[in-house]
């Protein structure tokens, strides 16, 4: 995936520093597998105190502030000690042009990045979200969620926790909304993402009911069961690859049935009845990239399959097949990006 606009990378704080050493065999792991697990990994208030590293106290989510950098008058860095996570995952806050002035309360976008180990909390600053977002009247929460994580509390995980649904449903949304002048309310939230980004948008919208007015899935897998289970082996085997150590987000070799049922969108139509629903899917992979094609192919089959549920309940959506592969759309992000603001309440 080629990568536009300015990266927010920062030095790596201690508490990184030590965890990379504890850790040296992520990349050595997903070289040793070569190409497969590329596959696999398918795919906020008022200002803050001022910076520090150092661990603050628990501030009543189970969040200890470890690093930040607020200096960038529109994207604002946190990193979270949480013992949700066995490491310290990061959070880009993107903030509108007007908020440390205009004294308005704004809606906001969680929007969640892929899979792999090129995708971080980061992905969508290099991609253009300031481009997408000026002059925008919204706040866009970015999170880390694992290379692997797939916005899950995983059945096993033999490297400590690695709970990303927790971390972002008890956590972070009640931290956002404590911190930065939101609406803490069903219409005063979206959710939205690519790959296994788009996964968790669809999943935490239809769990969460109650949570988000607006679920958007850029290429993101919509039906877990179809083909065998292709994206529950998926998940399971990314994860164990890049995450877990061996453990995995469903089990194995037997699934827990209720959780891939409790997660899986085509078993919860009725979970986005009243919510704006949009979906993104290519329709011509590249026929050289074999896994560009598996995973484009197996998205593209599961958003049909989704939005014919969709149909067959009455359930309005706006949908795009649109030429290529497994990529993020700068076009249809924009896009994306007003209906939201179109949907959610005005700040």
């Amino acid at each position: 995936m080629s990568h536009s606009g300015r990266s927010h990378r920062r030095r790596a704080s201690p508490q990184e520093v030590t965890l990379t050493a504890h850790h040296p065999t992520r990349r050595s792991i997903l070289k040793s597998a070569g190409g497969l697990t590329a596959a696999m990994a398918l795919g906020a208030g008022g200002v803050l105190a001022a910076a520090t590293t150092a661990a603050a106290a628990d501030d009543g989510f189970g969040l200890h502030i470890v690093d930040r950098n607020e200096s960038d008058p529109r994207m604002w860095y946190y990193r979270f000690q949480t013992d949700a996570i066995g490491w310290n995952p990061g959070v880009n806050v993107l903030l509108p042009d007007d908020y440390h002035w205009s004294g308005r309360t704004y809606p906001v976008l969680y929007l969640f990045h892929g899979g792999g180990t090129d995708q971080d909390f980061i992905t969508f600053d290099r991609e253009g979200v300031r481009q997408w977002t000026a002059g925008k009247p919204i706040i866009v929460v970015m999170p880390d969620g694992g290379h692997a994580g797939w916005y899950s509390n995983p059945v096993s995980s033999n490297v400590g926790p690695r709970n990303w649904e927790h971390f972002h449903i008890d956590q972070l949304l009640p931290w956002v909304e404590a911190n930065f002048r939101t609406f803490a309310e069903y219409d005063g939230r979206a959710v939205a993402g690519f790959s296994m980004g788009g996964f968790g948008a669809l999943k935490y919208a239809a769990k969460y009911y109650g949570h988000f007015a607006s679920v958007s899935a850029h290429s993101g897998p919509a039906s877990l069961r179809r083909d065998s289970g292709l994206v529950v082996h998926w998940a399971n085997a990314s994860a164990a690859v890049l995450d877990l150590n061996g453990g995995t987000i469903y089990g194995a070799p037997l699934w827990d049935e209720a959780r891939v049922s409790a997660d899986n969108p085509v078993q919860r139509i009725e979970s986005y009845r009243n919510k704006r629903v949009f979906l993104a899917a290519g329709t011509s992979p590249d026929p050289v990239n074999w896994f560009d094609t598996v995973n484009e192919t197996q998205v593209l089959a599961g958003q049909r399959e989704f939005r014919g549920l969709l149909d067959r309940a009455g359930i309005p959506h706006e949908s795009y097949e649109v030429p290529g592969g497994h990529f993020i759309r700068h076009d249809l992000m924009q896009r994306d990006i007003d209906g939201i603001i179109d949907r959610l309440r005005k700040a």
